[in-house]
């Protein structure tokens, strides 16, 4: 039998999944030759995983799916506007609001499954199906603008009416017809808030996001030194970036979200302190962010990137716990962008420190980081430059 769309909505609210919208599961033409042309241009430098065999897969549904009929396209809302940086005085980083709450993998693939089952008893037979979130090949922004959940911004990210861009995406593939959605009709215009606002200059044009420059990729994705020329740039970001999404006229009238498990549960889920992130045993680590997003980026990872955040904040008071850090911190990626975090807060009181650090260093990256530091200093923080914690 054939499910009608408000049968399906209904299902889908059942199961904590208040977004859905559907398309078929027929190929999506030309998507493997503009990934393609992407991947051949550098765009998606570093993320070696994602080919031009994935791209020629994520085209077409039914290589995931072969009995595959629909998409239920679904979208959890992740935006909370009442939570601020606390004003107390302590250097802190910023966290993507997507990654506050829960990781919303497992969340929504538990909702789906939910969903699947709602679908089998109304329907009265099995359900072949598959669910996907950020992890298959396929493209979730390319199912949620031609189901009509929502439309593709300027900033590649899909904005749906009343949302925004602060929605998590995910789908659930089915082998039962269900009469599909219409696209919505870009409505971006002329504005483009959101490549101007873009720190590093990532969205190269509309449409089009050069990952390799993207706050988010470097401190999540990549897991080597960050290139000099961007570190200045990244403020106070130590995990993800919110920027191009503020600034957009559709998201800041995003209705807030009322689901639990989007809410951050302590401050170091939105708003670490700086100091402490350097500080922090893998124990720590592991205990505080368990069961959220922040994990990807491991604790070196999260490290290097609060020492980037206090170089750009440019406060003398942080050059003891950045010269703890060069000194004695066991990862070496975390030492020499400490390091580096010295030489731009203040050069000629850093430098003993930077002297003693390449006598004792070790590893070849960071010895060369140390070295470069000592020939060449970088760019020093202006008052009017400085990044402070700041939230809209």
């Amino acid at each position: 039998m054939q499910l009608t769309r408000d049968e399906l909505r209904q299902l889908a609210a059942q199961a904590g999944l208040s977004l859905v919208a559907v398309t078929t599961a027929e190929p999506f033409p030309h998507l493997a030759d503009l990934l393609k042309a992407r991947i051949r241009a550098g765009y998606l430098r570093g993320m070696d995983w994602f080919d031009e065999r994935r791209a020629d897969i994520a085209a077409d549904p039914r290589n995931l799916h072969p009995t595959a009929r629909s998409i239920v396209s679904v979208a959890l809302p992740y935006w909370i506007p009442d939570i601020q940086p606390p004003n107390d005085g302590v250097a802190r980083g910023r966290i993507a609001r997507y990654a506050w709450g829960i990781d919303y993998h497992r969340v929504l693939r538990e909702r789906m499954r939910r969903l699947h089952a709602l679908l089998e008893a109304r329907v009265g037979r099995t359900l072949e199906a598959r669910f996907l979130v950020d992890t298959a090949r396929i493209v979730d922004r390319e199912v949620a603008a031609r189901s009509g959940l929502g439309w593709q911004g300027k900033n590649t990210m899909i904005l749906v009416p009343r949302h925004g861009s602060w929605v998590l995406l995910g789908e659930l593939v089915l082998d039962i017809e269900i009469d599909p959605d219409q696209p919505l009709r870009p409505r971006c215009g002329r504005c483009q808030r959101c490549l101007d606002a873009c720190p590093t200059g990532a969205l190269v044009a509309p449409y089009e996001l050069y990952a390799p420059r993207c706050i988010s990729y470097l401190t999540i994705e990549h897991r080597g030194p960050i290139p000099w020329e961007l570190r200045p740039l990244m403020g106070n970001w130590v995990f993800g970036c919110d920027v191009c999404q503020e600034v957009c006229p559709y998201t800041s009238a995003a209705l807030p979200a009322d689901d639990p498990i989007v809410r951050p549960e302590r401050i170091e889920h939105c708003f670490p302190s700086l100091e402490w992130l350097l500080r922090m045993s893998e124990e720590e680590f592991r205990v505080v962010y368990q069961r959220r997003p922040v994990l990807r980026a491991k604790r070196a990872g999260l490290a290097r990137n609060a020492a980037v955040a206090l170089g750009n904040i440019g406060d003398s008071r942080h050059l003891a716990v950045l010269e703890e850090t060069v000194l004695a911190h066991d990862q070496p990626l975390v030492r020499s962008h400490a390091a580096w975090a010295m030489a731009r807060i203040d050069y000629s009181a850093s430098l003993p420190v930077l002297r003693t650090a390449l006598q004792h260093e070790t590893d070849p990256l960071a010895r060369t980081e140390l070295q470069q530091l000592l020939d060449a200093p970088p760019e020093p923080v202006s008052q009017s430059s400085a990044v402070l914690p700041r939230s809209r």
